[in-house]
């Protein structure tokens, strides 16, 4: 009896343990197809319904097999062991020699949810012989939802930020490894075949130790072949990769694969960010940066000697770390989020919009392009309604828009939503060597200052004594201009208001003719 009480209870905590490594898995292929693809609301939805597809279809193929039940399980978790802890490294180190890397991790989606779903059922049916049918059914769904609970908390606060994607499926795969390991070593005499499974574990053992050994160069490997210069620094955390790459004495800043910013010419990207706001502004005293946690926005703001405070709103806490300690961000933003006036507040931007009751002179907002629509609430008609409730009476906002080139309705799109948000606008733009051309959209209250007032007050502004590399006064009024033809969009009179039930501006921005930069 006392066997047969142990048998049922180490099965059951195998279900815990599987369930966990069962949503880390699936997980980790989203969060890998997010990062090597782009798009995150769509890549988490196809590799998830991918895994939800394939599990039922693996529920459906267990039904076929009838005997040596515990053999067939110890096979499985071996099987999801090898393939869960292979994922980052097959799709890291196949994506250097194919750009159909997407299907590499669909397969893998498939192949882990097939397994994962024969599990379940497999682990059922062993358990039938000690437990009566409705209380079978539901310990085994009530261990694995709950190793799913421990397994998503792990994955968010432990794995991913801790471990990366380069050892977090290892880790994975060693979870299944011990399942199959436990069960082995523990009821072999139970086992039709099991010289086979021994066999089988010390060929697992094997690759997993292998794998632990070879995972990290064949990644950066991988990571290497995506970007055309040397990779210095890399990091996974729990929002976004950063990478940081070099070329010759010049840096260039990615987030999840999108270039943020490049030593070499950055100054024609911030300074037109944040100096003809300041000028338009008649106030320095509350200043507002939504994004920008590389410090070089607020660089730009401490020239000012009138600043009184600077708040940083920045979601993810390693970006503004990076720029506190890496030499690289250090030498550029020469040390700026160290200044006492700045305060960083790690939240996301329109959360803390709504639950702020302060007032800003300038509002910066430096945040990624639209390119997934779990950004679009903040590019939204009640961001920008809310964002206005926050200016001073005679408070100025700006924000990056894209290229007004290459992305000629997501750019329009932008400034319309701002203008129907009760903001008048003012649009302008920029030739950045190597990001290509960049508008911005500058904003005040309506009923404070028409377009041309805006125009007025910054054709009398003047940068003396502010020290800039690029910008004066004449450049200054130059992106103001547009050149023939920008917007002679077929489609540019019916752009549409951006809202966040409506999010047009994915649309736009994903239309975009980023073929021709």
């Amino acid at each position: 009896m006392n066997s047969i009480r142990r048998f049922s209870l180490i099965l059951k905590a195998s279900v815990f343990a599987t369930g966990l490594a069962g949503i880390v898995a699936e997980y980790v292929l989203s969060t890998l197809a997010t990062y090597l693809l782009g798009n995150a609301v769509f890549q988490w939805t196809i590799t998830m319904s991918l895994m939800l597809f394939a599990m039922g279809l693996g529920s459906r193929i267990s039904k076929s097999f009838r005997w040596n039940l515990l053999d067939l399980f110890i096979a499985v978790e071996f099987l999801l062991s090898v393939l869960c802890a292979s994922a980052s490294v097959l799709a890291y180190g196949l994506a250097a020699y194919t750009s159909n890397i997407g299907l590499v991790i669909y397969a893998l989606a498939v192949a882990i949810g097939l397994l994962i779903g024969f599990e379940i059922p497999l682990v059922t049916r062993i358990n039938e012989d000690y437990e009566e049918l409705r209380t079978n059914i539901a310990n085994v769904m009530e261990k694995d939802y709950y190793g799913a609970l421990v397994g998503g908390l792990l994955f968010a606060f432990i794995a991913l930020p801790y471990l990366g994607l380069t050892y977090t499926p290892i880790a994975l795969g060693a979870i299944n490894f011990a399942v199959a390991s436990l069960f082995l070593w523990s009821f072999r005499h139970l086992l039709y075949r099991s010289r086979i499974a021994i066999g089988g574990f010390f060929v697992v053992t094997a690759y997993l130790v292998a794998l632990a050994i070879s995972a990290k160069p064949i990644i950066l490997f991988g990571e290497q072949s995506r970007y055309k210069d040397k990779i210095v620094y890399e990091e996974q955390s729990i929002y976004q990769k950063l990478v940081i790459t070099q070329w010759k004495n010049y840096h260039w800043l990615f987030i999840n694969g999108q270039e943020q910013f490049s030593t070499y010419d950055e100054e024609r990207y911030h300074e037109p960010l944040v100096h003809p706001a300041m000028q338009l502004a008649t106030s320095h005293e509350r200043i507002l940066i939504l994004g920008g946690g590389d410090g070089l926005a607020v660089r730009e703001l401490l020239k000012y000697k009138d600043i009184g405070s600077i708040t940083l709103v920045d979601l993810d806490p390693a970006m503004p770390r990076l720029a506190k300690t890496h030499p690289v961000l250090l030498a550029a933003n020469g040390n700026s989020l160290a200044d006492p006036r700045v305060t960083v507040v790690h939240e996301d931007a329109g959360t803390f919009l709504l639950n702020s009751a302060d007032l800003f002179d300038v509002v910066i907002i430096d945040l990624p392009d639209p390119d997934s629509v779990d950004l679009m609430h903040l590019y939204s008609l009640d961001f920008y309604q809310t964002l206005r409730h926050h200016l001073s009476a005679d408070g100025v906002v700006v924000t990056q828009a894209g290229s007004p080139y290459f992305a000629t309705m997501a750019f329009l799109c932008i400034d319309r939503t701002m203008r129907a948000a009760g903001l008048v606008t003012l649009p302008y733009h920029n030739q950045v060597p190597t990001m290509g051309e960049w508008g911005w959209v500058l904003a005040m209250r309506a009923g404070t200052h028409g377009t041309t007032g805006m125009r007025e007050r910054l054709e009398r502004a003047g940068l003396d004594g502010i020290p800039t590399r690029f910008l004066n006064e004449e450049a200054m009024q130059a992106m103001f201009k547009f050149g023939k033809g920008v917007f002679d969009h077929p489609k540019a009179g019916d752009v549409e208001v951006n809202t966040r039930h409506k999010p047009v501006l994915y649309r736009y921005y994903k239309d975009a003719r980023w073929d021709v930069y």
